[in-house]
């Protein structure tokens, strides 16, 4: 198939077909639904996926679950990340969904690569799959001394997935649709922190700070209208998502930030 390229370089990542079965080794998954898509695993003998507890819509008796093991709990937990995620080893058929409309973005990983993902994108991966968390470096601060408040556009962490000697598969939710684009070494991009859905490890990014000018030209007119942005650098993909959350800027001087700050 043609892949079909927007003339701002975006390519439309087309949604699952509704019962596109996907083969995973021994194991394989069916997508079933078009508006709130089930992700349907038939687990062979010993194959295993892991999961947010809370995705979890049905499975067979036969199946097994039991705890991830998960490093830093209570860092976890602070952050808003999952504090709990599962491990279902087969024989047997178990189900998966994210109880919101959108997409279901299933993402092949070669063995020995890595992607970095947004917080709460993550539906399903197979066991060839590894997982870690990280920084995502992407903050600034409002307030000083006991006022200071520390915020997270992106979300405090970034979720890495990576395939080790075997490939494996990762499967996202995206709200709205899903888009993604390649950047050449040294190409930049402007994105809504809450769009993006994953990007390449050789992806850069920081946080970017616009003041519109204008008629009105006082400070507190200026911060209602300021725009929070995250500047992408390549090389590498950059995935983006439609329908996006809102993020709540606290319309408040920032007197620390991570990134770079631009007025126009």
């Amino acid at each position: 198939m043609r892949t079909l390229v927007s003339n701002s370089g975006w390519s439309e990542l087309p949604p699952v077909p509704d019962m596109a079965r996907i083969q995973c080794g021994r194991s394989h998954c069916q997508i079933e639904g078009t508006y709130v898509p089930v992700i349907d695993f038939t687990l062979a003998g010993g194959d295993h996926v892991y999961f947010g507890h809370h995705e979890l819509l049905w499975m067979e008796p036969a199946i097994s679950v039991k705890a991830m093991s998960m490093r830093g709990a209570w860092t976890r937990m602070r952050a808003g990340l999952p504090v709990v995620m599962s491990i279902a080893t087969g024989p047997g058929r178990i189900a998966f969904s994210k109880d919101l409309p959108g997409e279901v973005i299933a993402l092949p990983l070669d063995a020995g690569n890595a992607v970095d993902v947004r917080e709460h994108v993550f539906l399903v991966a197979t066991g060839q799959v590894g997982y870690d968390y990280t920084e995502s470096g992407i903050w600034f601060v409002t307030g000083q001394g006991n006022d200071a408040k520390t915020h997270y556009p992106l979300g405090r962490f970034l979720d890495r997935f990576s395939a080790g000697s075997e490939p494996g598969l990762l499967i996202l939710h995206a709200h709205g649709n899903a888009f993604v684009r390649t950047l050449a070494p040294g190409e930049s991009i402007c994105v809504k922190p809450t769009a993006l859905l994953y990007k390449d490890p050789s992806v850069g990014m920081h946080l970017h700070l616009e003041y519109p000018s204008g008629t009105l030209r006082g400070w507190s007119t200026r911060l209602q209208n300021r725009y929070v942005w995250l500047t992408m650098k390549g090389p590498g993909r950059v995935a983006v998502q439609s329908a996006y959350e809102h993020f709540e800027d606290p319309r408040e001087a920032i007197t620390r930030f991570s990134g770079t700050r631009h007025a126009w």
